[in-house]
């Protein structure tokens, strides 16, 4: 346990969220602190002033930045190229209150490397670390003459062993012979350096680069010869490279290196006694491991600081002689050479995400320069160890400040358990939300064969509704929930309305209709309403199209939804059943017309123009009988086919003019195409029905019992006629009749005897009629003198024959 309590200061709030991956910080000795977040800006803090006095915009963001050896530049790396900026101490804000800006441009640019991750400053050359496909590739670079750019001297590589595109960064650290005369602070003891990087390096006194990769190896990189070498594998990645135990020379000297690893693992490199007499020294590798995950390290003479996010860590490396007897003395150094690390020191600061290079201020006391998670730079001041000597006041009172810490670290832990808590919360309700859109897609996705309806689908009742004097036809569609499913907020119901389309047109004309809903338990519906037509003739038969759409925003922020899905569309949309509304259901029906209204009412809306209308009132010209004659359409269906269908087994002849009125009404009341039949009061054996089109057209009609055929060759049938002054208004009768005949004749099978009973009797009609045209064509053929008027006569008969007993439906 530490002595003293740490002193944490919150320096600037820079109001964006760190993370270890994309943020960082670097200082420098004029007291400015250079802070990046993974986004196209470098803010420029002025650590003896406390302000923010500039910031560097860059075209890409910012993958990592470095000082020169003579701290003269900064070199940036970015996505699309690495950029150097001579330092602007002399940038200062025109106005005191707001800090400089400064675009980078393409005039800063100094190489043009793409995606490079790390940098690295040896004297004037600039060491690049990119990843390339399935290798690592070193680049060093130098001045050319031209001032500010730079240009290749040559490259390394290394085969890369993970594929994966989302892991950390590497990190790179120069060491120097202790013996050299490079500017950098790096100098390693010369015996550690002969034996980790050979005797050719330390001869030549080449600067070697220690590269920890994201698959744990540890590397060596002699700038003045060729080749790379593995040193050691963390088998983690590689979060920090440094050196430490400094020995107050001239330059200082350093015993030892150290490696940490992003899930905490600690290894220390060092000299030790060799095992044999030839060997005197060989290299030590100690580890350890702390608990946690580590974001951020640094190290100085003595202390080795990790943070791990929830607490910041210091293990003192140093074989400390003061104030220890012999005995703890031989222990130290037994443990020591047992390859252990001292137990790490709870310093009781949390949420640290970067950290720089120590530095010592008066009395003894360490300060550290970091970076939160929640973006604020913070200045952490460590205080000195006590000796064993304290007085026992000076023990209380530490004692009192340790409990406060500890209460202080406690609060910091609930509060993050609490976060942490509502985080899981919110992410198992949103799997849940996506559990149950994944189940309804592949139910309406995946149909089976012989599948009579879906579990989710819309029904529909077409209804006319008068307001302001004017009559217009509305559609109310209720979509039924029948699946096991809920579906929640973020669904949507979309409905497609395609009237009848015009050849002469290019597409379709729609009108789209959007009703969001939410919370539809099964068993439950949801009901619309909707517009379908102020009464025009023309639009009919109208397709409804029904779709179901679940928009992933409900979940989701844009942000998250941008990094989820790349660009790929947001919403998943599932088509349901597809709605009809035809002239059968856009009927008005009058039944309390009388045949005098009905005279009155055809006269009114004949097809004469007004302009005939009040010549015919003058006397100008006579009204003909042919003007007011309407027009006609008629389909005939099998009596046999009605009876084993529409009445029970045991009906009789005898019901049959019940069963046209039946008819009648099973044309009007059956649901159609999804939409709901008219719920109409008629009277018994009603087979004869008048009612008002989309325009206010009057139609008619009318269901008897017919018999159809030539001599003894005749049918039962039922006929249904439409008669009506309006040709679209007979058209689209005659359709939809058709329409419903059809699905009615796929859905109610007669036996098979029943059905070969009449289509023999079909045949045989028209057989007769169809020889008697082949015999008229024969005889023109083969030369038998026919007159022209004798043949025209026949096919004459003949197609009369075939009007007036048309086809019947079996």
């Amino acid at each position: 346990v530490m002595s003293g309590r740490c002193v944490v200061e919150t320096l600037a709030e820079f109001g964006f969220w760190a993370t270890p991956n994309t943020s960082g910080i670097t200082q420098d000795s004029r007291g400015h602190a250079f802070i990046y977040t993974g986004t196209e800006e470098v803010y420029i803090f002025n650590l003896k002033d406390k302000k923010l006095t500039g910031i560097l915009q860059f075209p890409t963001s910012v993958n990592d930045l470095i000082q020169s050896e003579d701290k003269q530049h900064l070199f940036v790396a970015c996505r699309s190229a690495v950029y150097g900026i001579k330092l602007p101490h002399e940038l200062s804000p025109i106005d005191s209150s707001s800090p400089a800006e400064l675009k980078i441009t393409s005039d800063h640019l100094v190489t043009r490397q793409e995606g490079v991750l790390c940098l690295l400053t040896v004297g004037s050359a600039l060491v690049t670390l990119s990843r390339r496909d399935t290798s690592w590739f070193f680049t060093v670079n130098k001045p050319r003459e031209k001032p500010g750019v730079l240009e290749m001297l040559s490259s390394f590589s290394i085969p890369a062993v993970s594929d994966r595109t989302d892991e950390r960064r590497p990190v790179m650290e120069c060491v120097h012979l202790s013996d050299s005369s490079a500017l950098s602070e790096s100098h390693l003891e010369p015996t550690l350096f002969k034996l980790l990087f050979g005797i050719d390096s330390a001869l030549i006194k080449s600067p070697v680069i220690l590269c920890g990769l994201p698959d744990g190896r540890l590397c060596s990189l002699s700038l003045r010869l060729p080749g790379i070498r593995i040193i050691h594998s963390l088998e983690e990645p590689v979060v920090f490279i440094g050196e430490s135990v400094v020995m107050e020379t001239e330059p200082p000297c350093a015993q030892s290196l150290m490696a940490v690893g992003e899930h905490g693992r600690v290894v220390v490199i060092k000299t030790c006694e060799g095992a044999t007499e030839e060997d005197t020294r060989q290299v030590s590798f100690t580890e350890g491991c702390v608990p946690g995950k580590v974001m951020s390290a640094c190290v100085d003479k003595r202390c080795l600081y990790l943070s791990t996010g929830s607490d910041l860590l210091s293990i003192n490396l140093a074989e400390e002689s003061t104030g220890k007897s012999g005995q703890e003395l031989i222990e130290e150094r037994a443990r020591m050479n047992n390859n252990s690390l001292p137990s790490p020191t709870s310093l009781n600061v949390c949420r640290v995400i970067a950290l720089t290079k120590p530095t010592c201020k008066t009395a003894g006391k360490v300060e550290l320069l970091g970076l939160s998670a929640k973006g604020q730079l913070q200045s952490i001041t460590l205080p000195e160890n006590g000796g064993d000597g304290e007085s026992s006041t000076q023990q209380q009172t530490q004692a009192g400040r340790s409990v406060k810490d500890l209460l202080s670290a406690i609060g910091d832990n609930c509060e993050r358990a609490s976060n942490l808590k509502t985080s899981i919360k919110s992410k198992n309700q949103i799997l849940r939300h996506l559990n149950q859109v994944v189940n309804v897609s592949f139910l309406l996705l995946n149909k089976t064969e012989g599948t009579v309806e879906q579990p989710i689908r819309c029904l529909a009742t077409a209804k006319w509704t008068r307001l302001l004097q004017k009559d217009s036809l509305h559609l109310t569609c209720i979509l039924e929930n029948n699946s096991p499913y809920l579906l929640q907020e973020g669904w949507t119901l979309n409905l497609s309305v395609y009237p009848l389309s015009d050849s002469s047109q290019e597409q379709n004309a729609s009108t789209n209709y959007s009703f969001p809903f939410c919370n539809l338990n099964p068993g439950q519906t949801f009901e619309v309403t909707l517009p379908l037509t102020a009464a025009d003739d023309k639009l009919f038969p109208i397709t409804i199209s029904c779709v179901l759409v679940f928009s992933l925003k409900a979940l989701f922020d844009e942000k998250q939804l941008a990094s989820l899905l790349k660009g790929q569309n947001s919403t998943i949309s599932l088509p349901l059943n597809t709605l009809a509304v035809d002239w059968l259901h856009a009927l008005q029906l009058t039944t309390s017309f009388s045949e005098k209204n009905i005279a009155i009412h055809t006269r009114v809306n004949s097809s004469m123009n007004s302009v005939e209308r009040f010549l015919k009132s003058k006397g100008k010209s006579k009204v003909k009988k042919a003007d007011n004659k309407p027009f006609s359409a008629c389909v005939k269906i099998s009596l046999d086919l009605l009876i084993h269908t529409l009445v029970s087994k045991n009906a009789n002849k005898e019901t049959s003019p019940t069963l046209c009125a039946t008819f009648l009404d099973w044309l009007l009341s059956e649901p159609h195409k999804g939409v709901t039949g008219h719920q109409w009061e008629r009277t018994p054996n009603t087979a004869v029905l008048h009612a008002q089109g989309p325009n206010g057209q009057v139609v008619k009609l009318i269901t008897k019992e017919v018999n159809v055929g030539v001599g003894t060759e005749t049918l039962e049938v039922v006929e249904v006629q439409v008669e009506s002054l309006f040709l679209a208004a007979v058209c689209g009768l005659h359709h939809a009749i058709l329409d419903r005949i059809q699905v009615f004749k796929s859905v109610y099978a007669l036996t098979l005897s029943m059905k070969m009973m009449s289509h023999t009797r079909n045949i045989k009609l028209k057989e007769r009629l169809l020889q008697q045209v082949q015999d008229s064509r024969v005889s023109g053929v083969v030369g038998v003198t026919v007159s022209s008027g004798h043949v025209t006569q026949s096919l004459l008969k003949v197609y009369q024959d075939l009007r007036q007993h048309p086809l019947v439906i079996f």
